[in-house]
């Protein structure tokens, strides 16, 4: 009985096993269990000291999958200095690129996926870029703090002047600077120069744009720039207002005084001013000081002419501020040397009895060199009066005085060129000091030559609409005009 019931039992079993019954056993065709994925290792690449203006290569080429699996990248700047305005390039590619155009620190974030759940990491590498000292023209030498100056006393200072003052409502205090730069002189030396820089006192890391002001003729040194001798001078009301304001003593002036002035030279007068552009750049990071990257130029009279062959340098160069500059005012400036000295010999025949009978444009060679000396010491009297402690180098004089119009288009004359952004010219009708031809034959030049609608005149409506009577008539143009384009003040 036992032994049937063993066998019954056994059967059972088999038939159970036959049909899967009771089962938990895997049939022979099923899958593999699932492998579980592993997430790649993202790798950033090394950290990085850089010189601004540098490329900057980010290399995630060494990030890493244990399955094989191919990765997709994706860089971004999670940190970057006040002031820069970098992008990356291939930002989807193993290796990104960026420009590093302010100094400080840069944070680029890599995040690698295998396209799968839980495929993906992180990781981020520093790059820090530090601003150069250029190494001749343009070298910064050395920085003097003159003074801070609160709001109130800019307002005071402007409320003294009366009616000789534009009107301005300061908002900020400014730090006032005298820097010294290298830059070059009428003969082509290098030279240290000097300059004012005023900074508005705001915030850490806030923004400003930059303003650069060209001086007029000036005779006595303590009137230049750096000597901060007024603080209702431009310079400080303009940094009150919001813009970082460089202001070049220009070569003659400044710790460059026992050098002659380059007067109505184009070529050393620009490099003054792009030089110290260069100079307060370099001075401005290391003082953690950033720009929004908007440049303006203005000035009156030489200041004018200054900011013309400013300009022009700058669009024929490659100097790092070209592409910054938004506006440019000048005001009554001798941008047409010709047509001004035309104007000074007029005045001199009519006034100047018996050698003004002999001064004809086109004759002047044949003068005497005793005369031609006369002549001479009397434009420079017209020019720059009877009480100027500075040195001025006569070389226009003496170039149209011998009839050499060539070399004053050569080397003066800063008319006759198309700019390729915005320009206001501003003069007054009845200036006998720089003639009205000055900026009318610029205007006529420039749009003859394509500019068009990029060159605009604006006549002073002062009476009458002499060269001082419309100083403060173009500041309050000045002011205008760049307030609808100047951002974060």
């Amino acid at each position: 009985m036992n032994h049937q019931r063993f066998l019954a039992v056994m059967s059972f079993a088999v038939l159970l096993g036959a049909c899967g019954g009771g089962g938990g056993g895997a049939p022979d065709n099923a899958p593999p269990p699932a492998i579980a994925n592993t997430a790649p290792v993202a790798s950033a690449g090394a950290a990085q000291s850089v010189t601004i203006n540098a490329v900057v290569t980010l290399d995630g080429s060494r990030s890493s999958d244990v399955n094989g699996d191919a990765l997709s990248y994706a860089w971004t700047l999670t940190e970057k200095p006040a002031g820069s305005t970098v992008a990356l390039a291939n930002a989807t590619s193993a290796k990104a690129t960026f420009t590093a155009d302010v100094a400080g620190v840069y944070a680029a974030t890599l995040v690698v996926n295998d396209g799968k759940p839980n495929g993906s990491s992180a990781s981020t590498v520093n790059i820090t870029a530090v601003a150069v000292n250029v190494v001749g023209p343009g070298q910064f030498l050395d920085a003097v703090h003159l003074k801070t100056i609160t709001a109130a006393e800019v307002s005071s200072a402007l409320a003294l002047a009366g009616d000789a003052a534009f009107v301005a409502s300061p908002s900020y205090a400014v730090q006032a600077w005298r820097l010294t730069y290298l830059t070059v002189d009428g003969q082509g030396r290098q030279i240290a120069a000097s300059g004012l820089v005023a900074i508005p006192q705001k915030p850490a890391n806030a923004l400003s744009p930059v303003l650069s002001y060209q001086h007029a003729t000036i005779k006595q040194q303590s009137k230049a720039p750096s000597s901060l001798a007024d603080l209702g001078d431009p310079p400080v009301v303009l940094a009150s207002l919001g813009y970082i304001v460089v202001a070049a003593d220009y070569v003659g002036y400044g710790v460059s005084a026992a050098a002659p002035h380059p007067y109505l030279l184009a070529a050393p007068s620009a490099s003054a001013v792009i030089d110290f552009l260069t100079a307060a750049k370099y001075w401005r990071q290391t003082q953690h000081v950033p720009d929004n990257k908007q440049l303006f130029l203005t000035g009156y009279s030489e200041g004018g002419y200054v900011t013309m062959a400013t300009h022009r340098a700058l669009q024929a160069g490659i100097s790092m501020h070209r592409n910054e500059l938004v506006r440019v005012i000048a005001g009554a400036g001798p941008y047409n040397v010709g047509a001004t000295m035309d104007q000074l010999l007029a005045i001199l025949r009519r006034d100047y009895f018996p050698l003004g009978q002999l001064l004809n444009p086109g004759f002047l060679k044949y003068l005497s060199d005793a005369d031609r000396r006369n002549a001479r010491d009397l434009l420079m009297l017209l020019s720059l009066g009877a009480d100027a402690e500075v040195v001025f180098m006569s070389t226009v004089i003496d170039n149209y005085l011998a009839d050499d119009r060539a070399a004053i288009a050569t080397f003066s004359d800063v008319f006759d060129w198309a700019p390729q952004i915005p320009v206001n010219l501003f003069h007054g009708r009845d200036d006998l000091t720089v003639p009205y031809l000055s900026a009318s034959s610029t205007l006529q030049a420039m749009q003859t030559r394509g500019a068009g609608n990029l060159v605009t005149l604006t006549d002073c409506v002062a009476e009458p609409a002499g060269h001082k009577e419309c100083v403060l008539p173009y500041w309050r143009f000045v002011l205008d005009q760049f307030a609808k384009a100047a951002r974060d003040l």
